[in-house]
């Protein structure tokens, strides 16, 4: 790739080796970065930096005005990972939708981990059985990421899912030889690519990895198709506390979410990121409970989905806001083998 991007005009063999390692691996990377985004990260002036953008948008045909039809072709290439719960999956459209971010919000216990931990499964799925066939990248700020929970989640699939998902693996055996699930646990926790983010700044640098990563999987059998993130805010929130740090830590936090859309748009990959919730003082009526972010994260986000706790081990879906899906709930339950419908 680096010989194809010393074919733009300023970018010699230095450049593209800096570009490179910077994760702009593409022409359609380069034609969504901004000058000083560029400037700033390869150490070149914006005025070359200006320049290289506009010849990667032309090489690239992005950038200009498209017909409507046109841009259906392109949802055509959208892809929808199935939560194997019909009643969610139809409230979301199909399930969760590629190239967009997905945000789960909620109270501690509504369900958001396991949640995370059920996507990082189903991703792996054959497609017959709503999965992408593909890898999952997790990035853990809250220490809440389980492999036994994965061991769990893989033993609680219906029969006829881990049958086809072994026959897809190559895995001699049925649902009840132990060893042949002791292998296909074995199997999916190998592609599930966990770090643990320690602060607000080494997780955006995980981010960056998360699409180096995601780079190096993309014309391999398995490759990478999911991020989560559990949880976006925590270290934002940890780090910058009262209102005289508010400007700094949405402005931060408004650009890593724009490295997540990125890594979403340009590698047709799936994000789906937790958010924590607060309450509001001077709400007199109906759940005083809201997301943390404010408008940044609420324009950032896709689908915003809301969880709550219901009895026992039920929680109620709720769908908030979507681009071309109505409001509703759904229910579901989590239960020691995984989420399972109500």
């Amino acid at each position: 790739m680096a010989a194809s991007l010393n074919q733009l005009p300023g970018v010699g063999p230095t450049t593209a080796d800096k570009l490179l390692e910077a994760g702009f691996d593409s022409y359609q990377a380069l034609a969504v970065a901004s000058p000083g985004e560029l400037s700033n990260t390869i150490d070149i002036g914006e005025r070359t930096a200006t320049d290289i953008i506009q010849a990667a948008r032309e090489a690239a045909d992005v950038g200009d005005f498209e017909s409507g039809t046109a841009l259906r072709k392109q949802r055509d290439q959208i892809g929808k990972l199935s939560l194997l719960i019909d009643e969610i999956d139809e409230l979301l459209g199909g399930g969760i939708e590629t190239q967009s971010i997905t945000e789960f919000y909620g109270k501690f216990g509504s369900g958001k981990s396991q949640l995370t931990h059920h996507l990082c499964l189903t991703v792996q799925l054959p497609e017959d059985y709503g999965g992408f066939h593909g890898r999952a990248v997790f990035l853990d700020t809250e220490d809440t990421f389980r492999p036994e929970r994965i061991d769990n989640m893989v033993r609680g699939l219906p029969d006829e899912v881990i049958e086809a998902t072994m026959t897809d693996r190559g895995i001699a055996g049925d649902a009840a030889d132990e060893a042949a699930l002791d292998e296909l646990v074995s199997h999916v926790l190998e592609r599930i690519h966990v770090a643990k983010g320690f602060n607000s700044s080494h997780q955006m640098l995980l981010t960056e990895k998360a699409l180096d990563l995601t780079g190096e999987y993309t014309d391999t059998a398995w490759p990478v198709r999911l991020v989560c993130v559990d949880s976006l805010i925590a270290h934002f929130r940890a780090e910058y506390v009262g209102r005289g740090n508010l400007a700094e830590r949405q402005q931060k936090l408004n650009k890593h979410l724009h490295d997540l859309m990125r890594l979403a748009s340009l590698k047709n990959v799936a994000v789906v990121v937790t958010n924590q919730v607060a309450a509001n003082p001077e709400a007199f009526f109906g759940d005083p409970t809201h997301p943390i972010g404010g408008h940044i994260l609420g324009h950032s986000s896709t689908v915003r989905i809301y969880l709550r706790k219901s009895k026992g081990d039920k929680r109620i879906v709720r769908l908030v806001d979507a681009p071309s899906l109505p409001e509703g709930e759904a229910v579901m339950r989590i239960t020691e083998s995984g989420l399972k419908p109500d």
